[in-house]
């Protein structure tokens, strides 16, 4: 995100005196322009320059030799003197031997506070009371080697004579301003320069404004002897081409060794830019200052002609960070001919960065500029292939000025013939459409439109207006006019409207409706809250989304959001068959990780990954639940056909796109895992098993109003083989539909998870359970007011026999009297016989319009015995 230095905004835009960053936050914000966070002041406190009058080495036990000098600080000396007046200096301890007697250095008083909070005191040390402490470049977060200090003249290029012991070094240094840093959207590319920024500022407060990176006519026009460009993009892609402009300049003779004046470093380095050269430190500040990437080669190291091409196969390129990289197809390139006559030489990757083989160096006293226009696209997805999001990518791919070159070229001239002492060469090389490449028709508005938009009135004054002030030219469009309100009444102004050429993101009339609510004010359209149509509610899905949902919170499970993409390894942890059809998924086009690049078949593969890592870490007895879509494509499924914009599909269209999207069924599942009742002083607790799993799955059909039929299900991954129940329920056509699964999990799952043993997992189609749902609403049952008669049975069967299909034989025998029936035992032993087990269930039943008589209570008992027995079940004697 781009950072602001007030002092920098201020040479595009009158800033008011005492202007905070506060305040510049709140004025840029008004415009959509927010605040991402102020970076306070680097240094605070007393930092000042100092001379050095007296320096003695003091070699020490530890090998190491120190310096104890006698520093001049003006009026901070030791008795508030300066030293021409008769005060004492302040003696100072210092590690550093780059610097000598008369040096003028940074010295931070005691009461200093530098970058990280590292505050400043006298102390004693080495035997001396160290009264402040000289510093280097790092120390005061300027970058740099800590172990040389800052010699002001020779290190910053101050004038000698300019400075003054005890001066204030903190404005000299700039490192006592806050930087605002804000949030740039996508489509405002222009904010990306002070230019931009300034312009923002003025439109939200009226200050004037300055365009620096307008044409001033001055620019010099290209010469016949200008470095020759070639634009070879000789097959465009998609239709666009790469680069439609192309600027060069030469400036010869410059010292290789002047330094880039400390203003400029100042600014970049609070920018967020770190100095490195003049003439990378001149490219990066008018970069920052116009929003123009530009690029500074060697002029030794390059032979013209520069030639902009796309990569052919098999090239490749050293970049400045010395990483050797393979070039695409659709790479644009900047080449030249070394040898003059055949082959060619990549020299950088357009508009991303620039190549090791002709870059700036000690020794370079000749530079050639590039200025260029490169089209958004191109760069950015060059930048994204290599995985290269360079400052001048980011300008590029958002969209940058195309009348800026020649301005920030004329710039990047001045500034190195004013600091590198060099000369501005006469050739000028300005190849390409030098105009606006916007759109040549204008956009078409009526001005009664950003009304109708936004609810708040706007004249077509102000429309017109505002749209001048962003930099458009509006016009009068009489013959789009069309009437206002009916016959007689006036036409309603329609304008033709042309954006001004740092604004790519205008190229329709809702652009420009934003524009006008933006610059008029965000804050003037009012806050109405929609009317809820009377007579609608929830549907039936929702109603039954949201009542199981509660009803498992009730029970004791938390509800949980788990990562909806999968991959292989996936599956393979719930142990899928290769042939199973929840492998068959659907597959991102742009993952947002590689190693889970599937949208999920089925919820658990998803919730026990959320399980393993609450286990992890330390949560051990869990029980969750999500609910959520899956997506289960059709094997060999049509591919969906690409519509046409603007127009409504037709319907075979429709049905091709419906067949060719995969069905996505809502589900709920759930896991348990350690102990579903906790240990305390009433006893050791319970552990949660299959039984929970198959209790929770049941509650989530109860609450849909689906009556269930539970079957063992001996082979259901990711289920133990003997611990599994299917769930399923028949329609009003009789149709049977498989709801879903409950049980325990399958050891080796546990164990690939690193889950706790016995780990339990129920899930349930809550779709499947909507489409079998009756669609009569649920009648509330009678409570009667008689009493209940209480039942218990024992029944031994065989060790294979659900204990589902013995409930179902009671219910059948219990009839209408019949009100409840709970298994509350099950018992395995030598007193039962190998092979069998006993199910111990409790039977409560009552009349609705009666007592029960004992004959009655004694019919009934004998009808569930009986159709226990024909269950395979005998009464426990």
């Amino acid at each position: 995100m781009p950072r602001i230095v007030k002092d920098w905004l201020a040479d595009h835009v009158e800033l008011p005196a005492g202007l905070t960053a506060e305040q510049l936050a709140e004025a840029l914000v008004k415009v959509g322009l927010e605040e991402e966070e102020i970076h306070p002041a680097a240094v605070t406190g007393p930092l000042v320059v100092g001379r050095v009058l007296e320096q003695h080495p003091e070699p020490q036990k530890n090998g190491k030799t120190i310096n104890w000098c006698q520093v001049d600080v003006g009026a901070h000396n030791q008795d508030g003197k300066p030293v021409a007046d008769g005060g004492t200096p302040r003696g100072i301890v210092c590690g550093a031997h780059n610097f000598g007697v008369g040096d003028l250095v940074v010295v931070s008083l005691p009461g200093t506070t530098l970058p990280g909070g590292f505050e400043i005191a006298a102390r004693k040390t080495y035997g001396h009371v160290s009264d402040g402490m000289i510093c280097s470049p790092a120390e005061l977060g300027l970058g740099g080697d800590a172990g040389g200090i800052i010699v002001l003249p020779r290190d910053m290029g101050f004038a000698e004579q300019d400075l003054t012991p005890g001066q204030d070094a903190i404005a000299l240094l700039g490192l006592g301003e806050e930087v605002l840093e804000i949030n740039v959207t996508p489509d405002r590319g222009y904010a990306f320069s002070y230019r931009g920024v300034a312009r923002e500022y003025a439109h939200s407060t009226g200050a004037k404004f300055t365009d620096r990176g307008a044409l001033t006519g001055e620019e010099p026009a290209a010469t016949p002897d200008g470095f020759e460009v070639r634009l070879q993009d000789a097959e465009p892609i998609d239709g666009r081409v790469g680069c439609d402009r192309f600027v060069t300049r030469i400036v010869r003779g410059i010292d290789p060794a002047a330094p880039s004046p400390e203003w400029m470093r100042s600014r970049l380095e609070n920018s967020g830019m770190r100095s490195i050269s003049l003439a990378v430190d001149v490219t990066n500040y008018v970069m920052l200052d116009l929003g123009q990437p530009l690029h500074a080669y060697d002029l030794a190291q390059v032979t013209a002609p520069l030639v902009v091409r796309r990569a052919a196969p098999g090239e490749k390129l050293t970049t400045l960070d010395d990483v050797e990289r393979t070039l695409h197809a659709e790479d644009l390139l900047i080449t030249d001919s070394p040898d003059g006559a055949t082959g060619s030489r990549v020299l950088s990757l357009a508009g991303v960065m620039g190549g090791a083989s002709s870059e700036i160096s000690g020794n370079t006293t000749d530079v050639l500029v590039e200025a260029a226009h490169f089209e958004p696209i191109t760069v950015a997805r060059t930048a994204r292939r290599h995985k290269l999001p360079t400052e001048g990518a980011k300008r590029w791919e958002r969209g940058v000025d195309p009348l800026l070159p020649a301005v920030a070229a004329q710039r990047v001239v001045d500034l190195l013939v004013e600091f590198g002492g060099g000369t501005a060469d006469p050739a000028v090389a300005d190849v390409g459409i030098t105009g606006a490449t916007g759109s040549a028709t204008p956009i078409v508005l009526r001005a009664t439109e950003p009304t109708r938009l936004s609810g708040v009135e706007y004249t077509p004054e102000q429309v017109r207006s505002t749209l001048e002030e962003v930099g458009c030219h509006v016009t009068l469009s009489p013959a789009e006019g069309t009437p206002a309100a009916g016959p007689g009444t006036d036409q309603v102004e329609t304008f033709a409207v042309t954006p001004p050429s740092w604004r790519p993101d205008l190229t329709d009339p809702a652009d420009l409706v934003e524009e006008v609510v933006r610059i008029q004010g965000y804050d003037e359209i009012p806050s109405v809250l929609p009317k809820a149509p009377g007579g609608r509610g929830l549907t039936a899905e929702q109603r039954t989304r949201r009542s199981v949902a509660r009803a498992l919170a009730e029970a004791g499970f938390v509800e949980v959001l788990s990562y909806p993409f999968v991959g292989a390894a996936d599956y393979d942890a719930l142990g899928l068959p290769g042939d199973d059809a929840r492998r068959t998924s659907v597959r991102l086009a742009n993952p947002l990780a590689e190693d889970r690049p599937y949208m999920r078949t089925n919820l658990l593969v998803t919730l026990l990954e959320t399980a393993r890592r609450n286990v992890s870490r330390g949560l051990s007895d869990l029980a969750v639940f999500e609910t959520g879509l899956v997506t289960r494509p059709v094997p060999d499924a049509p591919s969906a056909p690409v519509l046409r914009g603007g127009a409504r599909p037709s319907d075979a269209e429709l049905d091709a796109l419906a067949a060719a999207t995969p069905d996505q069924p809502r589900r709920v599942a759930g896991v348990l895992t350690g102990k579903r009742v906790a240990a305390g002083w009433w006893g050791k607790g319970r552990a949660a098993d299959w039984a929970d799993a198959l209790d929770a799955a049941r509650l989530v059909a109860e609450r849909a109003g689906v009556e269930v039929t539970v079957t063992a299900d001996s082979e259901h991954m990711p289920w133990h083989p003997g611990r599994c129940a299917k769930l399923e329920a028949t329609d009003s056509a009789g149709r049977t539909h498989l709801i879903g699964h409950a049980g325990e999990l399958h050891p080796k799952v546990v164990e690939a998870l690193g889950l706790p043993a016995r780990a339990s997992a129920f899930e349930v189609s809550l779709s499947a359970l909507v489409a079998v749902a009756p669609g009569d609403p649920v009648a509330a049952m009678p409570v009667s007011a008689f009493p209940a008669a209480k039942e218990d049975f024992a029944f031994v069967v065989d060790a294979g026999l659900p204990a589902a299909t013995l409930r179902d034989a009671i219910v059948s025998g219990g009839g209408d009297l019949l009100e409840d029936v709970s298994l509350f035992d099950i018992f395995t032993g030598d007193q039962i016989g190998e092979g069998r087990k006993s199910l111990a269930y409790a039977v409560r039943l009552r009349a609705a319009d009666r007592t029960l008589s004992a004959d009655e209570v004694r019919a009934a008992r004998e009808a569930i015995v009986a159709a226990a027995g024909k269950a395979g079940a005998v009464l426990r004697a």
